[in-house]
């Protein structure tokens, strides 16, 4: 048995991951605390039952006319936010809840905000099949990030803004990150990490992204 795993993980399941492994391993970005948290997540418990290789090089459809990125993708953005064992984290888009999974294997506290009660609760759910626990799941836009469980060591946006707003830097640990896409809704972007020091956020850039703009309001009826 791989390190890791959920005792009653498919023989597929454990194929697939030890395929991804390997791939991660050759990137060489990913630490050994993530590829531990990767192999503890079956990625097909999040993409949906048509899928016929989770872990491929492309973003799949998820309710609500939302999508999820790849596999590749979504475990970059976890290693690009460097999240500590006693990290407190606020990510906004819980989508699939993939990224929530593996950030909730790794860091200390994990506050998740999305606009569809469906994806919350079918997120929530798969946490819970995957042995997962520690994520507080709330229905909020995330515009104004989410002051109740402030500070934060870290946030993570899953949508672009063409600036980053203060209410971030004010629910910002002294010292702490952000990971966001910065840049107009229609046009090239970039995934930036700011790092707060003192009253200001250091930025460097990352990569270039096409995200879609940060939605605003809660879905009344999904």
């Amino acid at each position: 048995m791989m390190q890791g795993v959920l005792p009653n993980m498919s023989e597929r399941d454990r194929e697939e991951i030890a395929a991804f492994l390997l791939r991660l391993r050759s990137a060489r970005f990913a630490d050994q605390r993530l590829q531990q948290a990767v192999e503890a997540v079956p990625r097909r418990q999040f993409v949906r039952g048509n899928i016929v290789e989770p872990y491929a090089d492309s973003s799949f459809p998820i309710d609500c006319g939302e999508t999820m990125p790849s596999a590749m993708a979504a475990v970059a953005l976890v290693a690009d936010l460097r999240v500590e064992p006693t990290s407190r984290v606020l990510e906004i888009g819980t989508g699939s809840g993939y990224v929530t999974a593996l950030l909730a294997k790794l860091a200390g506290r994990v506050t998740t905000l999305e606009r569809y009660r469906t994806l919350i609760d079918a997120a929530e759910e798969r946490l819970k099949t995957c042995g997962v626990p520690g994520a507080q799941f709330v229905q909020e836009d995330g515009r104004e990030g989410w002051r109740d469980a402030a500070p934060y060591d870290r946030i993570i946006l899953h949508a672009s803004m063409e600036t980053m707003p203060r209410v971030f830097l004010d629910q910002l640990a002294q010292h702490g990150q952000i990971i966001a896409a910065l840049g107009p809704g229609q046009g090239q972007q970039t995934l930036v990490r700011l790092q707060k020091v003192g009253s200001r956020l250091e930025r460097e850039d990352l990569r270039p992204v096409r995200y879609q703009p940060l939605a605003q309001g809660i879905a009344r009826k999904l």
